[in-house]
């Protein structure tokens, strides 16, 4: 059963570990609302969940402690209960999904935890986790279905109340939902009016899906670039919590999801990982209610992989019409690249790559297919640009 007066307890406790993170207005995500972002990627750790873990673990028996904990989780969890952990002289053994990014592991390795990697996803991790816990004795500490967890998280709630005064909604990034269960009972509990929106990847929408028929649903499979809120089913106790206190909860496509990272690195000069984003692509893109409104987006944690963070920015590009690829059917004879070079020239793009192809699936047995990569400034130029071509009878395919 959760009571307020355990966030404020919480709050207490954790105010000898953690930091109140600041709160920053940023006009560009959506011109028409006010948004606000609530840095936790500049939490200690780097992400949110260190609230929830420290918590948690401060609140352990003695004989608890004394057998050590055990934990499961994408990569941002498992360093909070090491950091937790370590700090109450405990010994901790973390169970990561294998493809977790690298920097998790490592950073999870240097907070003083034991780590075992497990095939599959952040559910196989769990399975494991509990295997080692009724084998080995340890205390499991839960990522997200914990009210001492929930707790620790929901503190995040009670600082915005202090920090954004008349905020109208806020929009959380959603994965077994211990974040937005937290946040949500805090606000809802202080000022019913405030909306709280929830945000998941389309390609691992469990709290989603369970929402829509009414129970707990687990996904066959999941995969996203958001790695840490990539869930397979939500908990039992986040899933009744939101379904009381949650207003609604949306998804965004990968394309999104890394068009708010580029967007936050741009123009916020906020690093965000892939879940930290998706609550700011979700106003991005409209998906959430919010126009008009003073909105607060949590940008939950900070800790992406720098080697996929070229690839994510290369995608974030596309979506935002940076960067076009055009396909352009053309006579393959002298000329006809200069040509197309030209068009694209004078319409204010930079061409940077060049691939021409003799062998496409062309009606025309003499014609060729070249593709074309260039800067360009958004969609409308990329639309400007395709028209432009067809107007100097190219064929775009």
């Amino acid at each position: 059963m959760l009571k307020l007066d355990n966030f404020y307890k919480a709050r207490y406790e954790l105010s000898k570990v953690i930091r109140q993170t600041e709160v920053v207005l940023a006009p560009q995500v959506n011109p028409e609302c006010d948004v606000y972002l609530k840095l936790e990627c500049l939490q200690r750790t780097g992400s949110f969940k260190v609230r929830g873990a420290c918590y948690k673990i401060s609140q352990l028996s003695d004989e608890e402690k004394a057998h050590g904990v055990i934990a499961c989780s994408a990569g941002n969890h498992a360093q909070g209960v090491a950091l937790g952990a370590t700090a109450h002289g405990i010994k901790s053994l973390i169970c990561l999904p294998a493809g977790a990014p690298i920097s998790k592991v490592e950073a999870t390795k240097g907070y003083g935890a034991d780590v075992c990697l497990v095939p599959g996803v952040y559910d196989d991790a769990y399975q494991k986790a509990i295997e080692l816990r009724d084998e080995k004795g340890y205390t499991f500490v839960h990522p997200f279905d914990d009210p001492n967890v929930i707790a620790g998280q929901g503190t995040i709630g009670l600082e915005l109340i202090d920090q954004v005064k008349d905020m109208d909604a806020v929009v959380v990034p959603v994965g077994g939902g211990g974040l937005i269960s937290g946040v949500a009972f805090a606000l809802k509990t202080l000022n019913p009016h405030i909306k709280v929106y929830g945000v998941q990847a389309a390609g691992a929408a469990s709290m989603v899906q369970s929402l829509h028929v009414h129970k707990r649903e687990c996904l066959s499979s999941v995969s996203t670039i958001a790695d840490g809120i990539c869930v397979k089913e939500p908990g039992e106790l986040t899933y009744e919590i939101c379904s009381k206190y949650v207003d609604d909860i949306v998804t965004v496509s990968e394309d999104e999801i890394c068009a708010a990272i580029l967007q936050l690195l741009e123009k916020e000069k906020v690093v965000a990982e892939g879940a930290g984003a998706t609550s700011v692509a979700a106003v991005m893109f409209n998906k959430v209610p919010v126009k008009g409104k003073k909105v607060v987006c949590i940008v939950s944690g900070g800790n992406i992989d720098v080697t996929i963070l070229n690839r994510v920015v290369e995608r974030g590009l596309a979506k935002s019409g940076r960067i076009a690829i055009i396909n352009v059917e053309l006579d393959d004879k002298p000329g006809k690249l200069v040509e197309v070079a030209s068009v694209i020239a004078k319409a204010g793009a930079n061409i940077t790559n060049v691939y021409h192809d003799r062998n496409s699936d062309s009606e025309k047995v003499n014609s060729c297919i070249l593709r074309v990569i260039c800067e360009t400034r958004n969609q409308e130029h990329v639309a400007a640009i395709n028209n432009a071509l067809r107007e100097s009878g190219f064929k775009i395919v």
